[in-house]
């Protein structure tokens, strides 16, 4: 700090000095009228000025250079220092960087050094307690050596018997080879017996199949026969009770019907009152032919009756509806002619729509013709089995008076039954429809031979089918 100041106070003198001289020496040279290089004595004066003023700066720098080592320093080398000054910067940001790396790899290896003293310490913990098992482990391995010793002496033991072991086996399996012999000969011998077995087995398959269908169609025709039987017992009693007069309407029997359709649910009355007067004007009729009023009613039906029986057909689609007869009454019947309506009708809707399918079987029955003694037997059968047709016909609803069979044509169910005769096994009489049967019918019926599931001839192409030849 003194030598600082010391350099200061040098240099402030030695430029008073330094000046005071160049304004002297400048004044002489003014006074003088001087003239240097050819210039005039005031230039002469300024450029001696001027050189005095250089001087001055000279010799103040060179004082400087000559006590200021740092000085000299920081003019000569500014540059270099800064360099060397940024470079060392650049060298301390990156040491700072790759302290802060360091510091941050120090954390981590901190924090590994934590994690490895806690597994350190499970290791620790690991070991003791292996370090107990194996001592557990030891004293059973002693157990266990003690334990093959006695196995060893037991296995000297069991060699001993293996020996005669082995000779009992050889023994033994002479004996099996014997037996696998007579084994594969009952093993064919059981073959042989399990085909017969298969054999018999489907024969006796069928059979019960058989026997399933032929039940069936003892149960259905026992059904039938009974409801035939009430229908013989009903007859018997009407023919009775109708020996003393002459009847003019049978029981159940149509007095008029009609396929109704009603688009218009409230045309439905008028529809079923049209029908109504066409049953009364056909009961007046067969009742009273003679009689003059032919507006008088006679049929009697229950309000309740007419009113289910509209609102029944009033959904727009096809019904067949007949008015039939409750009772049998004769002619002349003296109600009708004390004008009162003592006809008593009831209605029946059915719905417009196929019953039976092109060659559907209607009913079936199975015949022997053999054990037929006479032709009165075979009507018989086939009278039965109309019965049957006309009894489902009549439940599904289509008038049975339309009953047809072979198209009315006498010559070929007369053919039909004649082959039926000549058959000497035992065939099933099949109704079947030749044509889709409605509601409304007709019921056309044909009659089919079948045997086996096979068809033989029927009443439809009795020309194309011949009765089957029998074996010797």
């Amino acid at each position: 700090m003194t030598t600082g100041w010391v350099l200061i106070f040098a240099v402030l003198l030695l430029g008073g000095v330094i000046a005071t001289v160049g304004d002297r020496l400048g004044m002489r040279v003014g006074k003088a009228r001087l003239s240097l290089f050819k210039l005039r004595p005031r230039q002469t004066a300024t450029l001696i000025t001027i050189l005095t003023g250089g001087l001055i700066s000279a010799s103040t720098l060179a004082v400087l250079l000559a006590v200021s080592d740092q000085l000299r320093t920081g003019l000569f080398e500014l540059q270099n220092i800064q360099d060397d000054l940024e470079t060392t910067r650049q060298d301390l940001e990156d040491a700072t960087t790759e302290k802060e790396e360091v510091e941050d790899r120090l954390q981590e290896a901190r924090q590994q050094r934590r994690g490895a003293q806690r597994q350190l310490e499970q290791i620790n913990r690991s070991l003791q307690t292996s370090q107990e098992r194996q001592r557990q482990t030891q004293g059973q391995l002693e157990q266990t050596q003690s334990r093959l010793q006695q196995i060893q002496s037991r296995f000297e033991q069991a060699q001993t018997l293996l020996g005669s072991v082995s000779r009992q086996a050889a023994v033994l399996q002479d004996e099996i080879e014997q037996l696998q012999s007579d084994r594969q000969e009952l093993t064919q011998r059981i073959g042989q017996a399990e085909n017969q077995v298969a054999q018999r087995n489907q024969q006796i398959a069928a059979r019960d199949q058989e026997i399933a269908s032929r039940q069936s169609q003892l149960e259905a025709l026992e059904q039938q026969r009974t409801l035939l039987a009430q229908d013989v017992e009903i007859l018997r009693q009407e023919y009775e009770g109708l020996r003393s007069g002459n009847v003019a309407v049978f029981r159940n029997q149509p007095l008029a019907l009609g396929v109704l359709r009603v688009v218009n649910p409230d045309a439905a009355p008028e529809a079923v009152d049209q029908l109504l007067r066409q049953a009364n004007r056909s009961a007046l009729q067969r009742v009273f032919p003679g009689g003059t009023n032919r507006n008088q009613q006679v049929i009697q039906i229950t309000n309740v009756e007419v009113e289910q029986l509209a609102n029944q057909i009033k959904d727009g689609r096809d019904y067949l509806v007949r008015i039939l007869s409750q009772g049998n009454y004769v002619l002349g019947e003296p109600c009708v002619l004390a004008g009162e309506p003592c006809v008593k009708v009831y209605a029946t809707a059915f719905l417009n729509e196929r019953v039976f399918s092109q060659n559907e079987i209607i009913a079936s029955a199975t015949i022997n013709p053999p054990l037929l003694q006479d032709n009165s037997d075979l009507l018989e059968e086939l009278n039965l089995l109309l019965s049957a047709v006309v009894f489902r016909a009549g439940r599904a609803g289509i008038p049975t008076e339309t009953l047809t069979l072979a198209n009315n044509d006498p010559e070929a169910v007369r053919s039909f039954l004649g082959r039926v005769k000549t058959l000497e096994q035992p065939i099933d009489i099949q109704v079947i429809a030749p044509t889709d049967i409605s509601t409304v019918g007709p019921l056309q019926i044909e009659l089919q031979a079948v045997q086996n599931g096979q068809p033989l001839f029927s009443t439809l192409q009795m020309p194309a089918i011949d009765p089957p030849s029998e074996a010797p």
